[in-house]
């Protein structure tokens, strides 16, 4: 592409494009090339509010809803708020976006305060933990097994490993139990392994990827629903699981950790029983 008898690379096509939409927009150059196409569009499009899901994504739209002046709500979900290196590489960024913020939701009441720490100012920090699909509350208990349940991410901070060796544990006075932990994740092949390794496989499922249907049916069966969630040295840490709401409105007692948002869901000795992070023995 020429231009005045010059030769235009794609980098100056981007910026000229980016120059001509901030020219329409009648806006001040305070966005990327990148952000340009995005201002274009909200502003096309006659947004008036923005709701970013995760707090890096609220840091990645910023910039636009400054330049447009459009409220920002930004909704922090666990990792965002949690983990080490997301915390250090978005320090400078993260209090940027707590001053122009409107909101700021925290899915947890210890996340509230890790946000209100992190320097959001406190009055705008919102605690909303989620809801179970209603679909839960209508669910039935079939005949009741001595079946355990878990669901969720084979990761870190879910540690479903520690919920084998939990049961492994209840199998020395109730050798007829069953465990299944629905699920696939990083981890999976090692819970395989442990599985095996403790010649659990007729005891313990692991089932892989399952659908809506099945976890249903699984909790119609189940004596509990079973997580044990913790921090790892990544700082990953949970919101408030969902898994564990739809357990608890499906009517089946939790057994999991004082982890993030679960105490504020589960109450201990009513609703389910809480163990600290990494007593396997306890669970």
């Amino acid at each position: 592409m020429m231009l005045n008898g010059k030769h235009l690379t794609g980098q100056n096509i981007l910026k000229i494009a980016q120059i001509e939409i901030l020219r329409r927009l009648k806006c001040t150059p305070l966005v990327s090339i990148l952000e340009a196409p995005v201002a274009a569009s909200f502003a096309r499009e006659k947004i008036e509010v923005v709701l970013a899901q995760f707090g890096t994504s609220g840091v990645g739209i910023l910039n636009v809803c400054k330049m447009l002046k459009l409220p920002l709500i930004v909704h922090f979900h666990g990792y965002d708020a949690s983990v080490k290196e997301v915390l250090a590489t978005n320090e400078y960024s993260y209090k940027q976006m707590f001053e122009y913020a409107t909101y700021i939701i925290a899915v947890s009441k210890s996340m509230q305060q890790r946000l209100i720490d992190l320097g959001a100012p406190a009055h705008k920090v919102i605690y909303n933990p989620y809801g179970p699909n209603d679909v839960f509350f209508s669910l039935r208990q079939t005949e009741t097994k001595k079946l355990f349940v878990g669901a969720g991410r084979f990761t870190d901070k879910k540690a479903p490993y520690y919920t084998i060796l939990a049961f492994q544990k209840v199998l020395h006075n109730h050798p007829d139990a069953q465990l299944i932990l629905a699920g696939t994740g990083e981890l999976w092949d090692v819970c395989r392994n442990l599985v095996n390794y403790l010649g659990l496989s007729d005891k313990v499922r692991l089932p892989g990827v399952f659908t809506h249907s099945q976890l249903m049916q699984w909790f119609s069966e189940a004596a509990a629903f079973v997580q044990h969630s913790l921090t790892p040295s990544s700082g990953d840490m949970e919101g408030t699981p969902v898994v564990i709401l739809e357990a608890s409105a499906a009517g089946l007692p939790v057994v999991s950790t004082r982890h993030a948002g679960i105490p504020d869901v589960i109450i201990d000795g009513v609703t389910g029983l809480l163990v600290d992070e990494y007593d396997v023995t306890s669970m």
